[in-house]
């Protein structure tokens, strides 16, 4: 192999086998880190931690957890590290994006319209970096190596399980068998002959909070969340969000072919001084009819559902909620501001719940309806 080439696959990334646990960490405490924020402030009155000149932003709390989160993983090594560190990175975020509205204005406004809309983008962004990083990839020998030499570090804290001991020496076994390196092949072969000798000691399965909660929901999901249920539960939630949707954008249907509608219905949300322009009325009215035009698919996936038109009914729910997440989202957030966290926290849901059926249930019929 040339120098070129030993050089790219030595810089070559390689993904974290717990990756997408330790995002999925950083995404729950980021959103509950702003919305605690949010709520407190409106909660006490929106105070301030200052004295004379100084005044001490939340942002600067924000910042040194920020900090602090990329530090621990530089000095320590243990494995918990990664999941304090994605915990602090994640409220760190939550407490400096909650800020940006002060960053983007010269009048350091910290209600700017437009600051809720940049930290939900900001937000997705990082709901498309965890899909991306879930998605299933095939594995070079190069790749399994690494993970073997990651959950070695189970024997090093005496909490190495069988499951665990069964997967590692797996790992080891396609090394072996898929290498082309023998460098490789040999470290595979002694941390093999390692694995099966009487050193390694193989601990009771003591399964953490999170892993056991993780077991209490799958047995519950597969004992008491039936097809004929989830179904429902579905229709109810498409159904939901449709109608609330309609309710929303009543004024856009009531007003078809009255010019004054304009006067009649915006008028109020410039009068607060912070919404202006013709180009802000045009956003509303925009977002209105976004707004009728996606509770129409929603309504029509519920009905999809109703009917048993299954894969219909899904990729129509599918469609509708990643149009409500993506596009009239931003603009809610615009008008409104985190006043429409419920709203986006009960489409995340749906969107979850209609991932779910899908996999459970149509995974072998993804081309037929059912009957």
């Amino acid at each position: 192999m040339s120098l070129h080439g030993i050089v790219r696959r030595i810089w070559r990334p390689v993904n974290r086998e717990q990756a997408g646990y330790y995002l999925e960490l950083m995404l729950l405490s980021f959103a509950a880190s702003v919305g605690a924020t949010r709520l407190l402030l409106e909660i006490t009155g929106y105070p301030s931690l200052a004295t004379g000149e100084l005044h001490i932003a939340h942002v600067l709390w924000g910042g040194l957890l920020l900090f602090a989160s990329a530090l621990m993983p530089v000095l320590f090594a243990n494995r918990w590290v990664y999941t304090a560190a994605a915990l602090g990175a994640g409220v760190g975020a939550g407490l400096f994006m909650d800020e940006v509205g002060k960053f983007i204005t010269q009048s350091n406004d910290y209600f700017y319209p437009a600051a809720a809309p940049i930290v939900y983008a900001f937000f997705l962004l990082t709901v498309l970096l965890y899909t991306e990083i879930r998605r299933p990839r095939p594995r070079d020998a190069r790749t399994e190596l690494y993970m073997a030499l990651e959950g070695l570090e189970e024997v090093l804290d005496r909490d190495l399980n069988a499951a665990e001991r069964s997967a590692l020496e797996t790992r080891l076994h396609r090394v072996i068998n898929t290498a082309e390196e023998a460098d490789a092949v040999q470290l595979a072969r002694h941390l093999l002959d390692y694995m099966h000798s009487d050193a390694v000691q193989v601990a009771e399965d003591s399964p953490g909070w999170f892993e056991r909660l993780t077991r209490w929901w799958q047995a519950w999901e597969a004992r008491w969340w039936t097809r004929s249920r989830a179904r429902a539960a579905l229709i109810g939630g498409l159904g939901g969000l449709a109608l609330l949707g309609l309710w929303e954008s009543l004024p856009a249907w009531s007003a078809l072919g009255k010019p004054e509608w304009v006067k009649a219905v915006l008028a109020p949300i410039v009068m607060t001084g912070r919404i202006g322009g013709p180009r802000a009325l045009v956003w509303y009215e925009a977002r209105l009819v976004l707004e009728a035009v996606v509770a129409l698919v929603l309504a029509a996936g519920a009905v999809a559902l109703l009917l048993r038109r299954e894969i219909t009914g899904i990729a129509l729910g599918l469609l509708g909620v990643m149009l409500s997440l993506t596009v009239v989202d931003l603009m809610v957030f615009y008008f409104e501001q985190f006043s429409t966290m419920l709203v986006a926290g009960m489409q995340f849901a749906v969107l979850i719940g209609l991932h779910r059926y899908r996999q459970r249930f149509l995974r072998r019929r993804r081309w037929v309806d059912a009957e």
